[in-house]
């Protein structure tokens, strides 16, 4: 039996405890290697080998936790999501000790690492992007807001920076009411609470703010080789709970443009929503997706292939089974974790790196 390809994930989302059930599914034996700071993340229960990392270390110091870790374990490939950048920058370092990295390369993330530059690439590629305006004022909140809803639309904001949906909120004049202790908590804010807030804040500010835009939401997952040409790419329209896939050119056509245009190898994301009809790119993810697991309905392994296109091999002829008509729901699940106190396995934090 062929020794096992060594993949290690640091510190990533619960999500991909998925992505973890699709390395095993890979032809080849993998060991799989999760580190987290977390002692609850099921992702360290779901490897073969789960340790805790040091926490708040600098980028730098990261990236020397990070080589030492491949050097002692023998890791192949390494597929990162802290500090993504400062890793990836270093790529010559982890080749010298036997470790490919599993992500695009420094320039296509920094190109990424801020909504706001995003936006900028995006546009430099001829690309199409939602309304926005960037604020850091009361002022210049309450112009971009103006100019929305005389367009006739809902404004809407998030952080300049940021991962997911988090601050995401729905602008809203209306006064609070008590109907909003009602039901589940949503996402709207009054807009004058947040000018307030504004005004009152010591602490520099960066927002983006847009017209709410028009659903489905399409989430196109990307792989593409070294080179950064796009392999395959599958498009998930999210209706409320209802899923499905999707290869229409509209949406498909773009993503391989920014993908190709900005050397994105490995996996990626472009989420796509609708403006006056038109589908916009609203994010663009330099990593995995939480949600490209779900891309075996149709037949495809992207984590394994990502670790093939790493080691310098070329995968198959990727299936895309027949699409039409594969709809689905997502449901949670229970996923195991570890006792409180981790248990002795045969990796730990070196000591360099032990916590105070």
């Amino acid at each position: 039996m062929s020794a096992p390809i060594r993949v290690w994930l640091n510190r990533t989302y619960a999500e991909n405890v998925f992505f973890i059930e699709l390395l095993r599914a890979a032809p080849r034996p993998i060991e799989v290697h999760a580190t987290h700071v977390d002692p609850d993340s099921p992702v360290l229960a779901a490897a073969d080998v789960g340790s805790l990392e040091p926490a708040n270390l600098s980028p730098d110091a990261y990236v020397d936790f990070a080589l030492d870790y491949c050097a002692r374990n023998s890791i192949d490939v390494f597929v990162p999501r802290l500090n993504q950048l400062a890793i990836s920058l270093h790529h010559q370092e982890f080749q010298a000790v036997g470790t490919a990295l599993a992500c695009p390369p420094a320039t296509a993330i920094a190109a990424f690492d801020s909504k706001v530059d995003g936006y900028g690439a995006i546009a430099s590629l001829g690309l199409p992007t939602p309304p926005w305006w960037q604020v850091r004022t009361a002022a210049e909140l309450l112009a971009a807001v103006g100019e929305i809803e005389a367009a006739g639309s809902v404004a809407c904001l998030k952080p300049a920076s940021g991962a997911g949906g988090e601050g995401f909120r729905v602008l809203t004049r209306e006064p609070f009411g008590l109907h909003r202790l009602a039901g589940a908590p949503d996402a709207h804010i009054q807009l004058d609470q947040l000018v307030a807030a504004l005004h009152d804040s010591p602490n520099p500010v960066d927002l983006l703010v847009m017209p709410y835009l028009e659903g489905p939401e399409v989430s196109v997952d990307c792989l593409a080789d070294r080179s950064g040409r796009l392999v395959t790419a599958i498009g998930r329209c999210k209706h409320r709970r209802r899923r499905s896939f999707t290869t229409a050119p509209r949406y498909l056509e773009p993503a391989r443009r920014l993908v190709e245009g900005s050397g994105m190898a490995f996996l990626s994301n472009v989420q796509f929503r609708h403006h006056a009809g038109e589908p916009v790119i609203i994010d663009v993810n330099t990593r995995p997706s939480g949600g490209l697991h779900q891309l075996r309905l149709c037949g495809l392994n992207l984590p394994w292939n990502a670790v093939q296109l790493a080691l310098g091999e070329t995968p198959v002829q990727l299936p895309v089974h027949e699409l039409a008509g594969i709809e689905y729901t997502l449901v949670a699940g229970v996923q195991p974790v570890l006792p409180r106190q981790l248990p002795h396995t045969r990796e730990r934090v070196p000591a360099a790196f032990d916590l105070v």
